[in-house]
């Protein structure tokens, strides 16, 4: 994928649909190191879905709370899309990280320690720095879901079938709804300098948070101090790693660009295609799907 220039719309018509499905996982189907059997990956992973639920619920209230001041139908009807499918993610990966604690990962620690922080950032004046970050996250959170639907090599990490699935519902709804925070952000704000100079900052703290407690999982693993070497080989193939291809990082900083939109990464085609293979008639995921309400 490779960014187009800024030529669409303002608030372009968007599909986004909000698909109540559930996923479950097996006692006896899920190792502690899920993740192709490699111990690192399984704790990167395990800590990015423990993040979601309390990031998912901030990324709802930071956009919310302005949701009196848009004016365009369209964006307002995107909004209430992206409410519907976060509020979806955030469910699903509190039942996802309910099973990883049971595993010995600290996905609990890792819930009660950011809802605190968001909770704690909230009681600050600056409502638009709060947006501003939903939307830093949000780039970052479409780029490793556009990373995922896109690259194979990053699909076939995820061996376990039913993570497989809901880290692909997860992907696809992401891109279906990954300018919305940023449009509100836009149209609310449009400060420039705010958005990039949160964006760098944001970027430090969330790989901090990673890499912080990914080190916390693997020390509290046994098979880290039983087979510590199979730990230094885990670290030295994230180098070949699909999500840290130097493509990503390109695309993570071109969100400094002052005329920067997530648009300029055109996914329309790979959403579709992936809409098609999840959910369409003959879909891996159709017959699982409750409810499905369509937005814009």
């Amino acid at each position: 994928m490779t960014p187009r220039p800024s030529t669409t719309p303002a608030v372009p018509q968007r599909k986004l649909t909000t698909r109540r499905i559930s996923f479950g996982y097996a006692e006896t189907a899920l190792a502690r190191h899920y993740v192709s059997g490699d111990p690192v990956m399984s704790a990167v992973v395990s800590v990015l879905s423990a993040l979601f639920p309390e990031g998912e619920d901030f990324f709802v209230r930071s956009v919310r709370a302005y949701r009196d001041r848009i004016t365009d139908p369209e964006l307002r009807r995107q909004v209430a899309g992206f409410i519907g499918q976060e509020a979806m993610h955030g469910r699903e990966h509190r039942r996802f990280n309910d099973r990883l604690a049971a595993l010995g990962y600290p996905t609990r620690a890792i819930d009660r320690t950011l809802g605190w922080g968001f909770k704690a950032s909230e009681r600050l004046p600056g409502r638009a720095r709060r947006l501003a970050v939903t939307a830093a996250l949000e780039h970052y959170t479409a780029t490793l879901a556009e990373t995922l639907l896109e690259d194979e090599r990053a699909r076939a990490i995820l061996t376990v079938g039913e993570i497989r699935n809901l880290f692909l519902w997860h992907a696809l709804e992401e891109s279906e709804h990954k300018a919305v925070a940023f449009d509100v952000f836009q149209a609310v704000s449009g400060n420039d300098r705010v958005r990039r100079w949160v964006m760098n900052a944001t970027t430090v703290g969330f790989v901090a948070v990673v890499v912080s407690w990914t080190t916390v999982s693997l020390l509290t693993d046994p098979a880290t101090w039983r087979h510590p070497l199979r730990v230094l080989r885990s670290l030295a193939a994230l180098r070949e790693n699909p999500w840290v291809t130097p493509e990503v990082w390109r695309r993570l900083r071109d969100y400094n660009r002052r005329d920067f939109h997530p648009d300029d990464w055109d996914a329309t085609e790979l959403t579709a295609r992936w809409r098609e293979v999840l959910f369409g008639a003959d879909g891996a995921l159709a017959g699982r799907v409750a409810t499905t309400t369509a937005t814009a």
